[in-house]
C-alpha cells in the first residue's frame, strides 16, 4: 500500500511536514511495510512558502523589507527549481507585523511586498506565486507599485504618502520607471475571496475594521479606492471597480493587476498545480489529508477540499486527520472526501490538544489504519 500525505498544517501547533510525519508514524504501526510519501500542503496563506519549500526541495531566504509602517524588517521568500519563486504578502506587509495599538490602514503600506518581488525577480525568476492572505494594508497596492518604480502624484507632482489615506489625492501615474522586468514575468496571485474593491462588499467595509478601521475611516478609505480605481481606468485603462477579488489584502489585488498584469486564482489550486499533485496520485493507494479544523468554511478554497476534489477524479480515496471537526464538515463527503478523523481522543482543552497535536496525530492515525485493517481481514474472509 502507497500513501499519499498532503496535509495542511495544524495552526499554532503542528506545520504540514510535521503533521505528515506523524501520520506517518501512526500508518507504519499498523501497516509497516506500506510506502508513505509526505507532500506539505498549504492554502495560500502563512505558512505556504515553507510548505511549498519543502515539497519541491527549495531553500527560503531572507531579506530586509519595509514593514507596514515604514520600518525595516526581515522577510523571506521561498526559491523553488525552475525559476519559480514563491512569496507571502504576510512576510511583509501582514497584519501580525503591526502592534495592536498601531493598527490604522490609513497610513499602512504594502510597499514591503513590492520589495519581495523585486527580490524575487533580482534572482532571476520569470514565475512568481504570490499569497496575499493576512494583510495590515488597504492601500490599493499603492506601497507594491511604487517599490517596483510607479509614481504616483498629487496634482502639485508629489508622490503620494504611503497608505489608504492619501489615495484621495491621486491625480497622475507615471510608469516611465517601472521595472521593465514585470513585462517578462509570469505573476500567478493566490487569493480566496472574490470582494470587489469598493462598496459595501468591498475592501475597506469587509476588511477594515480588522485592520484598526473606525466606521468613519471606512467611508474614507472607500472614497479614497474609489477614486484610485477611476484614476486608473481613466490613465492606465484597466476598469477593476468590480472585478472579483480586486478587493483582496485591502486592494492589493486590483494594484497587481494594474500594475504587474498579474492573474488571480485560487490558492490551492495554485498550490496543488506547483507541487504536481495530480502526478504524485498516480502511484497512490490512499491520500491522506487534513487541517486544524475542518467545517463548513472547508469548502471554500481549503485543503482537504482541493485534495478530494483533485482525488476523486483520479478515484482514489481520501481520509482527513484533523483536529477538530465543526459544523458542515459533512458536506465535504459530497466533494469526494471519504472519511473525516479528529485527533481528539476525549475532553481536553483546547491548549491541550493544541500541545499534544503530534502524539495524538500518531494515535488517530494508529486507530483508523486499524480500522483499515479490520475491513481488509473480514473482505479476506469472504
Amino acid at each position: 500500500m502507497h500513501v499519499l500525505i498532503a496535509v495542511d498544517s495544524f495552526k499554532g501547533s503542528l506545520s504540514s511536514q510535521k503533521a505528515g510525519e506523524a501520520i506517518t508514524k501512526g500508518l507504519h504501526k499498523v501497516f509497516p511495510e506500506a510506502t508513505s510519501y509526505i507532500l506539505p500542503m498549504a492554502d495560500g496563506g502563512e505558512g505556504t512558502v515553507e510548505a511549498l519549500v519543502q515539497a519541491r526541495q527549495g531553500r527560503i531566504l531572507k531579506t530586509r523589507v519595509t514593514s507596514p509602517l515604514g520600518e525595516s524588517i526581515e522577510g523571506f521568500l521561498g526559491e523553488l527549481p525552475h525559476g519559480v519563486v514563491v512569496l507571502e504578502m504576510a512576510a511583509a506587509s501582514g497584519l501580525p507585523l503591526v502592534p495592536l495599538e498601531k493598527r490604522n490602514p490609513l497610513v499602512t503600506t504594502t510597499k514591503g511586498t513590492g520589495e519581495l518581488i523585486t527580490k524575487a525577480m533580482d534572482l532571476g525568476a520569470r514565475d512568481i506565486i504570490l499569497g496575499i492572505g493576512g494583510s495590515a494594508t488597504n492601500d490599493g497596492g499603492a506601497g507594491m507599485a511604487q517599490a517596483l518604480g510607479v509614481k504616483l502624484l498629487d496634482e502639485k507632482g508629489k508622490e503620494l504618502k504611503p497608505g489608504g489615506g492619501d489615495l484621495g489625492r491621486l491625480a497622475r501615474i507615471d510608469l516611465a520607471q517601472i521595472d521593465p522586468r514585470l513585462k517578462s514575468t509570469k505573476i500567478t496571485v493566490m487569493c480566496d475571496v472574490d470582494n470587489p474593491l469598493c462598496g459595501p462588499q468591498g475592501a475597506s467595509a469587509v476588511f477594515g475594521p480588522q485592520k484598526g478601521a473606525t466606521p468613519e475611516m471606512v467611508q474614507s478609505l472607500d472614497r479614497n479606492l474609489e477614486h484610485y480605481a477611476q484614476m486608473i481606468k481613466e490613465q492606465l485603462g484597466f476598469d477593476l471597480k468590480n472585478v472579483p477579488g480586486a478587493g483582496a489584502a485591502g486592494g492589493l489585488g486590483a494594484g497587481l493587476l494594474a500594475f504587474t498584469g498579474a492573474e488571480l486564482k485560487t490558492g490551492v489550486e495554485t498550490i496543488l498545480d506547483t507541487v504536481k499533485f495530480d502526478q504524485m496520485l498516480e502511484g497512490a493507494d490512499l491520500v491522506v489529508t487534513g487541517e486544524g479544523r475542518i467545517d463548513n468554511q472547508s469548502l471554500y478554497g481549503k485543503v482537504p477540499m482541493g485534495v478530494a476534489k483533485r482525488a476523486l477524479k483520479h478515484a482514489k480515496p481520501v481520509l482527513a486527520i484533523v483536529g477538530s471537526i465543526g459544523p458542515g464538515a459533512e458536506a465535504l463527503y459530497d466533494q469526494g472526501l471519504s472519511s473525516i478523523v479528529s485527533i481528539v481522543n476525549g475532553p481536553m482543552t483546547l491548549e491541550k490538544s493544541m500541545e499534544e497535536a503530534y502524539e495524538l496525530t500518531i494515535e488517530a492515525t494508529e486507530r483508523t489504519f486499524r480500522v483499515l485493517q479490520m475491513g481488509q481481514q473480514i473482505r479476506g474472509q469472504n
